[in-house]
This record gives C-alpha cells, sequence and structure tokens, in this order.
C-alpha cells in the first residue's frame, strides 16, 4: 500500500493540509470501517498505521487478534514517537 494513494483514497488528495476538518473526520470513519472489514494482514496493518498516525487507531486488541501483529504494532509505536496502548 502506497501510502499517497491511501491518502487520497480516503481524503481525496495526499496533502492532508487541504483538506477540511469535516472531510477528515469522514476519511477517518471510512478507513475505520474498512479496518474492521479488511482481512489481508498486511493491509490491515498498513491501515492501522495509518489509523494510528492519525490519532485514529482502535487499541491492538480490537485491531489484531495474533500477539503477533500487536508486537508489530507496539514496534510501529515505538519507531513513530507514541506510547504504546
Amino acid at each position: 500500500m502506497d501510502l499517497d494513494d491511501q491518502l487520497r483514497r480516503y481524503f481525496g488528495t495526499a496533502d492532508l493540509s487541504a483538506v477540511p476538518p469535516q472531510a477528515l473526520a469522514a476519511g477517518i470513519e471510512k478507513m475505520q470501517v474498512d479496518l474492521g472489514l479488511e482481512r489481508d494482514r498486511a493491509r490491515r496493518f498498513a491501515l492501522w498505521a495509518l489509523l494510528h498516525t492519525l490519532g485514529a487507531a482502535p487499541d491492538l486488541d480490537i485491531a489484531f487478534k495474533d500477539e503477533a501483529d500487536r508486537d508489530a504494532a507496539r514496534n510501529f509505536m515505538d519507531l513513530a514517537g507514541r506510547p504504546p496502548q
């Protein structure tokens, strides 16, 4: 998954600073729905990582059933500079 492609898919542009607040909220909500429906682990992780970056990711226990995926998410959070959930 390419980040710019995902931003364009959910927000209509790769420039988040150009997205009005209502469109940002709508895009985040759509991403959260897609995260719940996604079955591919890699795509699911990519969606979760973008949601995390936007401050809207669900808790790890909700997002990932597999412990390895939760560990990978914790590693991502460490690298991104946010405390683990």
